[in-house]
């Protein structure tokens, strides 16, 4: 499931970084092996995503995170301001917007989409227990803030990319501006940033979960040496890696995948935690207020 979930973050990279650099997309370049997306997607994940992802704490991924939120910022802020510089043909005044909702099955099929957009309870793991203060105050206002920042951030976005151009929205709204527009290559560029920050931390936690198991099982036999923690930390993260690397490049249509891990990151969501929180409460005792 987390290398599923891991997917989308390459292809994001792939999609975003070829359109800075070519300024078009891949069908309309001469085809050379150089142009390949799949060349340059090896190239990203061999110099860039895997040394962010092999080292063993997450602690310095804080300083890099800040260049995400960063780009974040900027990406819905060159949204509104385009929204509000776009020139308006006197043909018509406003986009063409939908009518309204077809079916109600048309709108619950959203669901998926949001879900996996909001789905973030597997790096909350890994994020508390690199930080100095674990106070249960201080985690929730951390929780709370940063899932209302997403929260402003999907939603300014997607309302004013949909206000620029209506129906005509492409599903990835920067691909919807001009090739040419220096303002939105930016954001591009720095969207590309954001995912590359969010990438390592997905394959710090699904490294965990298999390594510790695996490093406490040969501890009762054998002494555990860094060096071994070591070629076992860095043998399942290329692994991890080239994964997502070739699902990325086989399976070329994102929506598809996206559907299938939201449906399924339901069950983070709504379920598992819930399930987590009964089974702790069966081993061990918790106070009413932790409860």
């Amino acid at each position: 499931m987390l290398i599923a979930f891991s997917y989308p973050f390459v292809f994001s990279v792939w999609v975003s970084l070829y359109e800075v650099i070519t300024g078009m997309s891949e069908g309309d370049l001469p085809h050379h092996w150089y142009t390949d997306q799949r060349f340059t997607l090896f190239l990203l994940c061999v110099f860039l995503i895997l040394p962010l992802s092999v080292p063993k704490e997450i602690g310095m991924q804080k300083y890099i995170s800040v260049l995400g939120t960063l780009a974040a910022i900027y990406l819905t802020i060159s949204v509104i301001v385009k929204y509000y510089t776009r020139a308006i043909p006197e043909t018509y005044l406003f986009p063409i917007y939908s009518s309204g909702i077809s079916t109600w099955a048309s709108m619950f099929s959203v669901i998926p989409t949001i879900c996996f957009g909001f789905q973030c309870h597997e790096a909350c793991i890994a994020i508390y227990s690199s930080m100095e203060n674990k106070k249960l105050t201080h985690w929730v206002f951390i929780s709370l803030m940063s899932m209302f920042f997403c929260l402003i951030i999907y939603s300014l976005t997607g309302i004013y990319g949909y206000m620029t151009f209506g129906k005509n929205v492409a599903p990835d709204v920067l691909m919807s501006y001009s090739g040419g527009d220096v303002l939105m290559i930016i954001a591009r560029l720095l969207f590309g940033v954001s995912i590359i920050t969010i990438y390592p931390i997905v394959v710090l936690l699904g490294r965990s979960v298999i390594q510790d198991p695996l490093l406490k099982r040969r501890g009762k036999h054998f002494t555990v040496t860094n060096f071994f923690e070591m070629c076992t930390r860095v043998s399942l993260t290329v692994t991890w890696i080239m994964t997502t690397l070739l699902i990325a490049v086989f399976v070329p249509d994102i929506s598809k995948v996206i559907s299938v891990i939201g449906g399924i990151s339901a069950f983070f969501i709504f379920i598992f935690p819930g399930l987590c929180l009964i089974f702790a409460m069966q081993s061990q005792p918790v106070s009413a207020r932790l409860r």
